[in-house]
């Protein structure tokens, strides 16, 4: 991406930011009783947390210590606290504009209106914190998706292939040690033939995961055909060259824009991620060339982080492609927006005779929660003309 360009985006981004923090500031601050002790602890506490976010972004690079890993922590939960308090707020001030006008509200609430506005203040807090307290724990178990399909092509004599995928782990200071494990034991738990790292397998910084040698974890992964891996549009923020060597010498093959035929069986190919083009102004390939070569009377796989134009990969014959990248919108209700951005945000579909699977991933970016849906690691058995 140019300087300038990405100049402007974190500007814009920063703006955006910092609105929203006021715009909760304000009606927080409104709900206090002026001159309380409450409303003296509220203005710096808050700043603090806003503030968390913004400063671990800019640390964590320069200087990777515990106490940027502190603030990485405050500030991730406060990012996902941030959007459920924008959503309450928006609510209560929809419902007190609508009541202006049709009166439906008890009388009651405004008979003693300033300890109804601390009443909802602290009942908005405490959703919002059992809402973070769920949502981590669901991030911190996630679920095996078991999925059967058919293609009916012959796959050198196999009757059926497993396969264990997963994307968007997201390795970093948020899923760490504890995450890798958690991966390495339910894929090898599931005894695949072959592991898909679907793309996203580290969160941008690759500083954490060198810290905590979270690629000696990865080489604990086990399968008869091997692990393979493809890039995400996060490995590209963070700089995709030094993210791919690392893992590669962790055990992990790589496949950018390349296709390889596994045991005389079935291919498999891998693309580059489409925002390539946007972090290194190299365009990647077009399907069409990835798949050049590749012999489609035996099964074609594809991995494409990035769930976009199926069309082209049903005309280009392709059986089977796993995506990820959307994490079905992480929070609900943000599953709203992927549906409406993707043609699949979370799960199977068939289109022509390509099958598809796009997972919602296995760890998690910005706030460490996961509400609306559950991590996975996907178990997919491939039932072959024999």
């Amino acid at each position: 991406m140019k300087s300038s360009t990405f100049l402007v985006f974190i500007l814009v981004v920063l703006t955006l930011y910092g609105l929203l923090n006021t715009y909760i500031f304000v009606r927080g601050l409104q709900a206090l009783p002026s001159g309380s002790t409450l409303r003296h602890w509220f203005i710096p506490v808050f700043w603090f947390l806003a503030a968390s976010f913004v400063l671990a972004r800019f640390l964590e690079r320069a200087i990777p210590c515990n106490i940027t890993e502190m603030f990485t922590w405050i500030g991730s939960f406060w990012l996902g606290a941030m959007a459920y308090f924008v959503i309450i707020i928006l609510v209560l001030d929809l419902t007190r504009g609508l009541n202006d006008l049709f009166h439906f509200l008890p009388s009651a609430i405004f008979t003693d209106y300033a300890k109804s506005k601390l009443v909802v203040f602290f009942i908005s807090v405490g959703i919002v914190s059992m809402a973070l307290i769920a949502g981590f724990i669901n991030a911190r178990n996630p679920k095996t998706t078991r999925l059967d399909i058919n293609i009916p092509k012959n796959a050198g004599g196999a009757s059926q292939l497993t396969i264990a995928l997963a994307s968007d782990i997201h390795l970093g200071t948020l899923v760490g040690k504890c995450g890798a494990l958690r991966l390495v034991n339910k894929i090898n738990g599931l005894n695949p033939d072959i592991i898909l790292l679907a793309g996203d397998i580290v969160d941008e910084d690759l500083k954490p995961v060198i810290r905590r040698n979270l690629g000696e974890t990865l080489k604990n992964l086990h399968a008869k055909y091997g692990v393979y891996a493809i890039t995400g549009n996060h490995e590209y923020i963070g700089g995709a060259r030094e993210a791919v060597e690392y893992l590669k010498a962790h055990g992990i093959k790589y496949l950018q824009d390349t296709s390889e035929l596994i045991d005389g069986k079935f291919w498999l190919a891998g693309r580059n991620d489409r925002d390539i083009s946007r972090f290194t102004g190299v365009k990647r390939k077009p399907l069409k060339d990835v798949l050049a070569g590749v012999d489609r009377s035996f099964p074609v796989i594809l991995m494409d982080h990035q769930p976009f134009n199926f069309q082209d990969v049903v005309d280009q014959g392709v059986d089977l492609q796993l995506s990820g990248h959307t994490h079905h919108g992480q929070m609900w209700p943000f599953n709203y927006i992927t549906n409406a951005m993707y043609e699949v945000s979370w799960g199977y579909k068939k289109k022509g005779q390509t099958h598809f699977y796009i997972s919602s991933g296995f760890g998690t970016w910005g706030p460490p929660i996961r509400l609306g849906n559950r991590p996975e690691v996907v178990y997919i058995t491939v039932h072959f003309k024999n």
